[in-house]
């Protein structure tokens, strides 16, 4: 008799369902260069003090929609996914002449080669098809030499476009985008207490879509919007960083000062 599945391998199925079948049809996840993409790849690099002589792990790679142009910007990245079709793609379209290390498997499960041996994990709208926060980050740990960064862009649970886009867009299901819920700064810093990390920053911007990001006059009217801090709160995106010690944590040694 079949023992019934783990609450982790469901939330994987839904997951791999998800993405599965024709993706390159999919124009969410196909990876190519425009304007959108390269601010949210530049404010990620920026935010995170991403540096081409670190050893940068990036979870959720997906078909390359990010990976590429960070590569292209010349960081020492390589790809993690849970889906063999998506990382097939993104091997398909590194441009010739370079290379990049793919690993395919669940990112919650660190394998041993892996584990202490990057300077920074990173990911693009990743965190939200996790299983839960803090499962995610006490993973993303693991990958990290001491003092190494995470470093995550994400979807703000207070911009009212996304549930619209979820709700209208065909293709795209609650059932694999209801961790969007949970994308607060709120529980982004009481996770990341809880799991020892420190030095925790989160940042707001930006407020359209790709439709009008890439036209001329998008990046102009992005910057023009962000200066306007009454409509921070409800930005479209957000970046998290936190740090994990070089030694052992507060949390780490008991001292409930260091818990949320």
């Amino acid at each position: 008799m079949r023992s019934a599945p783990s609450r982790t391998d469901a939330h994987n199925h839904v997951q791999r369902a998800y993405y599965a079948g024709d993706v390159w049809r999919n124009p969410r996840m196909r990876p190519v260069s425009s304007a959108y993409v390269n601010r949210l790849a530049d404010r990620l690099a920026r935010f995170g003090d991403l540096s081409p002589s670190e050893r940068i792990l990036e979870v959720g790679c997906g078909m390359g929609k990010f990976t590429l142009p960070l590569l292209e910007r010349g960081y020492a990245l390589e790809g993690f996914d849970l889906s063999p079709d998506l990382l097939a793609e993104l091997r398909a379209h590194v441009p010739a002449g370079r290379t990049v290390r793919l690993h395919c498997g669940d990112a919650l499960d660190p394998p041993a080669t892996l584990r202490g041996t990057f300077d920074a994990v990173i990911g693009f709208f990743t965190l939200h098809h996790l299983i839960d926060l803090r499962t995610a980050f006490r993973a993303m740990r693991r990958y990290l030499r001491p003092g190494g960064r995470l470093i995550f862009l994400e979807p703000n649970a207070y911009n009212p476009l996304f549930y619209l886009q979820i709700t209208l867009t065909p293709g795209m299901r609650w059932r694999a985008e209801k961790g969007l819920l949970r994308m607060t700064r709120r529980r982004f810093v009481a996770a990341l207490r809880d799991t020892g990390f420190h030095d925790i920053r989160c940042e707001r911007f930006g407020m359209f879509p790709p439709a009008v990001t890439n036209r001329a006059f998008g990046p102009r009217l992005e910057d023009a919007i962000e200066r306007l801090a009454i409509l921070r709160p409800v930005s479209a995106f957000q970046v998290v960083r936190a740090t994990i010690p070089v030694g052992p944590s507060a949390h780490e040694r008991g001292n409930p000062a260091e818990r949320p």
